[in-house]
């Protein structure tokens, strides 16, 4: 392979969110959503080159940045965004906050698919509102829309926006457009705005199409608001840059104005030029990478089948975060956190953060190494062989 996924590089001792937080070294972290790989080389030697000038005053944002932007999702997506639709910020979650805060008031509700991303919790209560949920319905090894129960829901005169994530955190599904439409007549019908969470977007696997909500229709684009970044695909999550791409040119006033008021809308200059790196120059690095996170995912699916049966996994159709259910053990999934911790020197993220529909379930975070994750999954493994033979399951 061209690139190089399998040789770990350490990132303990810089300052790492996901490395450094444990008390101590032997811990093994799978749960920050971030990736445990070097970025693409083109992004990592257009900063060099910036580091180089050594001045880094603050930053304008030139029509470069725009064009990559609306060359990539045209050329990878089919989606033609202008660019006059676009407001840049600092970061997915601080978008989404501008954003509930532009079209909602304090009391009015948000709609939400549960279990999922549990910013998406925060952003909606610290702009005064209310959290509606329409949990997802497991079905198999995957999860589905509820659509009687998203239609009940959407119909609460309160209820003003859903917030979508497409591709889905932390279950891995990625929308089809038939789903997608569905969700979207639905809020039509009940004159409810569609905000599309799709950080995710390009971390999508074989068989499976990422589809931009707003690119479905005139009427869908014109009634949704859209937040986009590169984050999460080229690993570049510190570097703090997003879009927010709005059709309608009054909501898009409105949210340029919470932008403001949230004083969320300078970016540094590293973002901005990593994401034109990324998007011009990036994409065959980008298709390598999401090969290797798939064969890790296949690599996993068949660890599990094979030696944690009792441990499924659903199907990972996009992101590289895998959702496990683990009530088998009967621990809650905060206490089975806390013991992997203190036990198996393992950090996975307790489902239950993501709402109650994640309680006696695990997120991994597989975006690393195949041997690092090998090492996970044997220290799983063996936390539950010593776990259930010496039947302490209440601790």
């Amino acid at each position: 392979m061209k690139y190089d996924f399998d040789t770990p590089v350490l990132r303990r001792g810089t300052d790492s969110c996901k490395w450094d937080t444990a008390s101590n070294d032997r811990v093994l972290p799978m749960w920050v959503a971030d990736m445990d790989f070097r970025t693409a080389p083109a992004i990592i030697e257009a900063l060099r080159r910036r580091v180089e000038h050594g001045i880094f005053g603050y930053t304008h944002v030139p029509a470069s940045y725009y064009d990559a932007v609306t060359d990539w999702f045209a050329r990878r997506h089919g989606w033609t965004i202008d660019r006059s639709w676009m407001i840049y910020t600092s970061g997915v979650v601080p978008a989404l906050s501008a954003v509930i805060k532009a079209l909602t008031v304090p009391g009015d509700k948000v709609l939400i698919q549960t279990p999922v991303y549990n910013c998406f919790f925060s952003s909606i209560r610290n702009n005064g509102c209310g959290i509606e949920t329409s949990p997802l319905r497991a079905s198999g090894d995957t999860y589905v829309v509820d659509y009687e129960d998203l239609e009940r829901k959407a119909s609460d005169p309160k209820v003003k926006v859903l917030l979508l994530c497409n591709p889905h955190n932390p279950v891995g599904r990625v929308w089809r457009r038939d789903e997608l439409i569905r969700m979207g007549e639905i809020c039509l019908r009940h004159d409810v705005l569609i905000l599309s969470d799709e950080i995710h977007c390009e971390l999508v696997f074989p068989c499976h199409v990422y589809t931009p909500f707003a690119s479905l229709s005139e009427t869908f684009l014109q009634h949704s608001v859209t937040c986009l970044s590169p984050s999460k695909a080229f690993n570049i999550a510190g570097l703090q840059i997003a879009n927010i791409v709005c059709a309608d040119a009054g909501l898009r006033a409105r949210i340029d104005r919470a932008i403001n008021d949230n004083e969320v809308c300078d970016v540094n200059p590293f973002g901005e030029l990593a994401t034109r790196a990324a998007y011009n120059e990036s994409g065959e690095w980008l298709d390598a990478l999401l090969e290797y996170l798939y064969g890790n995912y296949t690599y996993m699916r068949t660890f599990c089948r094979e030696q944690l049966p009792d441990f499924p996994i659903t199907v990972l159709e996009g992101t590289y975060l895998v959702w496990m259910d683990c009530r088998k053990l009967g621990l809650t999934s905060e206490d089975l956190e806390q013991r992997l911790i203190d036990e198996a020197d393992l950090w996975l993220n307790a489902g239950s953060m993501y709402g109650a529909e994640g309680e006696g379930f695990m997120r991994w975070n597989i975006a690393c190494p195949r041997s690092r994750l090998t090492d996970g999954l044997t220290r799983f493994k063996d936390f539950v062989a010593s776990t259930i033979s010496s039947g302490d399951l209440s601790r």
